[in-house]
């Protein structure tokens, strides 16, 4: 899902970072710590609905984390040098661990190339993720602006595979021309929501698990990405960027024959899993984008700088599926985005810059959540 980890700060994963951050004054606190709401600076006194919170990963750029069909696991995607990485790979996590410099997780991903957006299959053995290794085995450039405007690229060269939890990949599910990237799978087991650039257009698709019966949902001009199903696996709710003057258009598809997409203007939009009853959720204005699903299914958490008037902060709302009852969930004044529900409600992995000191990183965290 791009972006991942993009560089996604400012806007940053997905997709799915790494502008300039606000100074934090959030003292460190021991790595192996868990806080409750209101003790501490990881949660701060407004966040109502963060009963607990622990950080799982302390330097470089974490996110995207996805939760085994089982709750035991994660997988998340990572650029830490100290992890001997130079872009985005994809390492496993057991839902208790905490990883430091010197304690770094296995890496089940190639090690070749960029890859984004892990996600576990529900025999809890294996993921699919993107990545770009077969054509090049070195990390592909990632331009992050272009005439001042922060950009994000579409590597033609992503494709989703599938691969065991040793590393090994055990089959490719894509392999069409242009971008194949940010799958998600449905919670029912049995469908797979992917985007894709094979119509010419950032457009969203729909398979089964191997592969097989790939339908297109969304033929809208625009940058279409960053889907999930709800937990029925009825809906589905994703980002989109829909150019509507003729001048946004031209700037869209000048980009897009780069192989570029603008993500600073994105709302919400949800629809049936089969691309019927599609509606716009969110009309806030700047970047919406990473929803997920509340465990309900009634409402959508997201991230969004919406309320910011120089990009920064991004902060987590709740919304209901009907587009009423906006809330704000996280008070930071830097980054929170990428929130995942575990598949039993209980907890909320997201990525955040609080407590990393002022500087560039971008950490998991994993809440304990009440409603």
């Amino acid at each position: 899902m791009k972006y991942t980890i993009l560089a996604i700060i400012a806007f940053a994963v997905l997709s799915c970072k790494n502008e300039p951050k606000t100074a934090s004054e959030e003292k460190k606190v021991k790595q192996t710590e868990v806080l409750e709401a209101g003790k501490d600076a990881l949660i701060y006194p407004e966040e109502k609905h963060f009963k607990a919170i622990r950080q799982v990963t302390f330097g470089g750029d974490n996110a995207e984390a996805y939760w085994s069909f089982d709750d035991k696991q994660l997988v998340f995607q990572s650029n830490s040098k100290a992890w001997n990485v130079n872009c985005d790979q994809m390492f496993l996590m057991n839902a208790n661990q905490t990883f430091t410099d010197s304690i770094a997780p296995p890496m089940i991903s190639t090690g070749k190339g960029r890859t984004t957006c892990a996600y576990f299959l529900p025999d809890n053995k294996h993921i699919i993720y993107a990545s770009t290794h077969l054509e090049q085995k070195e990390c592909p450039d990632t331009p992050l602006r272009k005439n001042g405007k922060y950009i994000w690229p579409i590597y033609d060269s992503y494709d989703i595979f599938v691969a065991d939890l040793e590393g090994n990949i055990v089959k490719q599910l894509t392999n069409e021309v242009g971008y194949d990237a940010e799958p998600t799978v449905s919670p029912k087991g049995d469908k797979i929501v992917f985007t894709s650039t094979r119509s010419g257009d950032l457009e969203l698709y729909t398979m089964n698990i191997d592969g097989s019966d790939v339908k297109q949902i969304t033929n809208e001009l625009g940058y279409d990405g960053g889907a999930f199903f709800s937990p029925d696996g009825t809906k589905l709710i994703f980002r989109s960027s829909r150019p509507k003057t003729e001048k946004e258009i031209k700037e869209y598809k000048d980009l897009l024959a780069e192989g570029l997409v603008e993500p600073t203007e994105m709302e919400l939009y949800i629809c049936n899993a089969d691309g019927s009853d599609l509606r716009q959720l969110t009309d806030l204005g700047n970047a919406n984008w990473s929803p997920f699903f509340h465990p309900s299914g009634n409402k959508v958490l997201f991230s969004s700088n919406f309320e910011a008037e120089r990009g920064f902060p991004f902060n987590l709302y709740l919304i209901d599926i009907d587009g009423k009852n906006l809330e704000r969930v996280t008070h930071g004044e830097t980054f929170d985005a990428f929130p995942v529900f575990s598949n039993d409600g209980k907890y909320l992995a997201f990525s955040s810059n609080r407590n990393n000191g002022g500087g560039r990183d971008t950490n998991l965290f994993i809440a304990e959540w009440q409603d």
